[in-house]
């Protein structure tokens, strides 16, 4: 589970899932669920609470408590969680190097919601989201999205078709056909660095500065 071989692995469409009880599972699915960013569909009741603007979004302050939250939040299904510490490490190295990034929704200076991925040329590749307040996970998929599509992202990874994200505009594809877009969204460099935002937009400060 080393940073290079994270990367690899998403470079080629695999990405890690497994438990404390399995040895280190790698998945390449058949099909894909993906969501362009440009497709964003955000229903409206969401639109409206949006327009409210109940919390405070944040990217890349609080990356190991947004992983942290993830792996302990229950699952409606009663699985445990695949987030094992030797996981939590790894990306929180790659958190370190650039790779991977977080999105944070408080209410107040509590941490209601998160969602955390990484991201590769432009493409990103979304791993885990937790809410401990009502749409607070909502908000933040939809926010990190629009962010992704102004700065020119084509590819958000889902991994696996859920009702919850085709409702959001996710869609399954073959995996040839999903290798296709991954290879054309790698073409472009990786920016790497801390997120933030700036008058609603995208803003990475390169590792170094």
């Amino acid at each position: 589970m080393s940073p290079q071989r994270l990367l690899r692995a998403y470079s080629m469409g695999i990405f890690p899932w497994y438990t404390e009880h399995t040895p280190i599972l790698w998945w390449s699915p058949e099909p894909r669920c993906i969501l362009e960013p440009g497709g964003l569909h955000v229903p409206a009741r969401l639109k409206r609470l949006l327009r409210q603007q109940p919390f405070r979004i944040t990217l890349d302050t609080a990356f190991d408590q947004v992983m942290t939250h993830c792996a302990r939040t229950p699952r409606s299904t009663g699985q445990g969680t695949w987030i094992v510490p030797e996981m939590q490490a790894a990306y929180s190295t790659l958190h370190s190097l650039g790779f991977a990034h977080s999105v944070e929704v408080w209410n107040g200076t509590t941490l209601a919601g998160g969602v955390y991925g990484l991201a590769l040329g432009r493409a990103f590749f979304g791993e885990s989201m937790f809410y401990h307040q009502p749409n607070a996970s909502k908000i933040g998929v939809v926010t990190l999205v629009r962010l992704l599509e102004q700065a020119g992202y084509s590819l958000v990874d889902c991994q696996q078709t859920t009702a919850h994200m085709q409702r959001f505009g996710g869609f399954a594809v073959s995996r040839t056909e999903f290798l296709h877009r991954l290879d054309a969204a790698l073409a472009w460099p990786t920016q790497r660095g801390q997120w933030s935002i700036h008058d609603n937009q995208l803003k990475c400060l390169p590792v170094g500065r």
